[in-house]
Parts: C-alpha cells; sequence; structure tokens
C-alpha cells in the first residue's frame, strides 16, 4: 500500500475539471483496505471513495483520503437452468465488462451498453437505460466496511435499490441506520443473468431501431450495438468533450400535477409509472426553458441533449466545478419558475 500526495484527478473525472488529491491510495484488492485500517496514521482519517469519476463534480482539491478503486477480475460463478451468474471487480471499466459477458457467452446486460463508469459505481447509482435497470440484473456484492475493516455481503433487498439510488447514497442518520454513504467500500459485484435470455426492446429508440432495420427479433449484440449507435448520436464522448452523462434526475409526479402541466405544456415529454406516478422528461424540461446549447463561462448544456452538461473549455482551459454548479442552479431555478418541479442533480458534488 503506498499513499501518494498531491495527486492531480483531472485525468481522474470525466468532465475534466481540474483539482487535487492531497493524498490519494490506490486499492488494488481488498488486502490494500485491511493494510490501510491498520495504519494509525490513515485509520481514522476522512475518506473519498473514487471509481471511474462519471458521476462526480469537483468544486476543489479533494482534502478526505482518496481511495482510488482499481479491484480487477470477471468470472462466471455459477450457472443453473435459471440464469448465469457473473462476478466482476469494482474496478473493471464498466462497457468492457458488459462487451465482456456477451462475448462469453452471457446475455442480459446489452442495454447498458457504453455507460461510462466502473462496476463499483454501478450499485450506488442504481444505473440504468433502456429498459432496464441493474436492479434488474443485480444479484449481490461484497464490500468492506472502512470503519471496521470486516467484509459484508448485500442481496437486492438490502440495497434498497431505487430510482438512481440505493443504501450507498444515504448517510446513517442513527446508530442503528443502515445508510452507508460513506462507509464502504464495494469490491466485487455479481449479476444474475436471466435463462431463457429475452430481448428487452419496449423503449422508443429500440423500437425506431428495429423498424428501421426491419429486424424485430434482435440477438444480444445487435441490441447491444444499436444502443452504443443511440448513445453515440445522442451524448457526447467524455473523452473528447467533458461530461457526467445525464446531470439531472427525471423528475416523478402525480397524475394530476402531470394533467395541470399539459394542460398548459401539451407537448411534455412524459411516460406513466407501474405505480401510477408519471415520469417527466428533465431534458424536455430545460430545453423548454431554452437552455439547450446555452453557456456559463466553460459550462454549456450540450446542443443534442439538453439533460447533458459539458465542459466547453477543453483541457487547455477546462470549466471549474464553479461554473458547473452555478449553471445547473441556473437550470433548476428556470424550471421551477416554470412548471413548479424542483430537478435533483444525479452527480454526486465534492
Amino acid at each position: 500500500m503506498i499513499v501518494e500526495h498531491n495527486v492531480p484527478l483531472q485525468q481522474h473525472n470525466s468532465f475534466g475539471i481540474v483539482a487535487r488529491a492531497q493524498h490519494l491510495v490506490r486499492i488494488g484488492e481488498e488486502a490494500d483496505v485491511v493494510a490501510l485500517l491498520a495504519d494509525e496514521k490513515w485509520r481514522d482519517a476522512p475518506k473519498f471513495v473514487l471509481g471511474g469519476g462519471s458521476n462526480i463534480v469537483l468544486t476543489g482539491d479533494v482534502k478526505p483520503l482518496v481511495l482510488k478503486v482499481e479491484i480487477k477480475g470477471r468470472r462466471l460463478v455459477e450457472e443453473t437452468s435459471r440464469a448465469w451468474i457473473v462476478e466482476a471487480g469494482a474496478g473493471e471499466i464498466w462497457h468492457d465488462t458488459v462487451r465482456w459477458t456477451l462475448d462469453q457467452g452471457y446475455p442480459g446486460l446489452e442495454n447498458f451498453a457504453l455507460i461510462p463508469g466502473t462496476v463499483g459505481g454501478s450499485p450506488v447509482q442504481n444505473i440504468g437505460a433502456y429498459g432496464v435497470e441493474l436492479q434488474d440484473r443485480f444479484d449481490s456484492l461484497d464490500a468492506i466496511d472502512l470503519e471496521t475493516g470486516r467484509t459484508f455481503t448485500l442481496d437486492a433487498a438490502q440495497c434498497a435499490f431505487g430510482y438512481r439510488d440505493s443504501v450507498f447514497k444515504h448517510v446513517a442518520a442513527g446508530e442503528n441506520d443502515f445508510g452507508l454513504a460513506g462507509r464502504s467500500l464495494i469490491t466485487r459485484v455479481r449479476f444474475r443473468l436471466p435463462k431463457p435470455w429475452k430481448p428487452v426492446v419496449g423503449y422508443l429508440d429500440l423500437e425506431r431501431k428495429m423498424a428501421e432495420t426491419g429486424n424485430f427479433t434482435p440477438d444480444p449484440i445487435e441490441i447491444f450495438d444499436w444502443v452504443c449507435a443511440i448513445r453515440r448520436a445522442k451524448l457526447p464522448d467524455w473523452r473528447v468533450l467533458g461530461n457526467a452523462g445525464s446531470f439531472f434526475k427525471n423528475p416523478t409526479v402525480t397524475a394530476e400535477q402531470c394533467a395541470d402541466i399539459i394542460a398548459r405544456d401539451p407537448k411534455i415529454v412524459h411516460y406513466p409509472m407501474a405505480d401510477g406516478s408519471i415520469k417527466l422528461a428533465a431534458g424536455w424540461l430545460i430545453d423548454a426553458c431554452g437552455w439547450k446549447g446555452k453557456s456559463v463561462g466553460n459550462a454549456g448544456v450540450y446542443e443534442r441533449q439538453a439533460l447533458v452538461l459539458v465542459n466547453r473549455g477543453g483541457k487547455a482551459n477546462p470549466v471549474t466545478g464553479g461554473e458547473v454548479m452555478t449553471l445547473a442552479k441556473a437550470i433548476q431555478t428556470s424550471v421551477y419558475e416554470r412548471f413548479g418541479i424542483r430537478l435533483e442533480p444525479e452527480p454526486v458534488v465534492v
């Protein structure tokens, strides 16, 4: 275990924001966490877990000890008549892992293609795309308690998954509360990929692909390729134009609230949910307020998708976290003043 000091983080966050970690340790295996917690100098120090950096906004240098998760490894844990159970280290690149499962003949993650970040971040955010959420393909995960050093395993119920939400995004309110934000480090994640495989193609963009190609019975690789093509057409590559993906969650409202908004804005994009609530397209709300293509300093709203905020300054004159949050708050104010809806950011602000 080697603790590095004054480490540049620009290459470790997908926005490309310039910031530094005062102290950083690379976690390549579980034993690195055990060694860290056995060291009196670092045992009680505040800690910040960093994966792929695809869902964070750095507003300054990071003072807590940064734990850069780089745990690797992929394997088939078990195969039954009903499912493949596949495991991946938390430091594995998410998109590469999706591709690997398909190459090995374990379909089920194809709708998640091209989502940035690492495997360890997937349950934290309960990532979702094109009609599937991680909880639909989740089996269990292993993690380490950063206070005691003990390892533990959680199933789906214990992860308390919600829309872009999990137990890992909530701080424990009391001694017996199970909030795990800042208290744990995910080491490995297992996915339950059901048999027989069934395509999930009910999402509008995928329906359009089927109509365009005349292929109404796509295989997993074809769905993977379609999702990649759709995302590349809509979303910027963070390696070219820094961003953190969708910046705001799609808000949910009651049917009555939605009817009221439709009476004023009949074209609003909305989706009925199973519980009777209505999910609104946050990108549509932002676009309707005239933000698409607008900028605040070097922070801008992407021209093709208003839900994505981007780094217009590039590597030479990169956006600051302050500019990103100033733009985000201005958008929130506009949407609230017009629609009475408060948009909630997806990324973690550090």
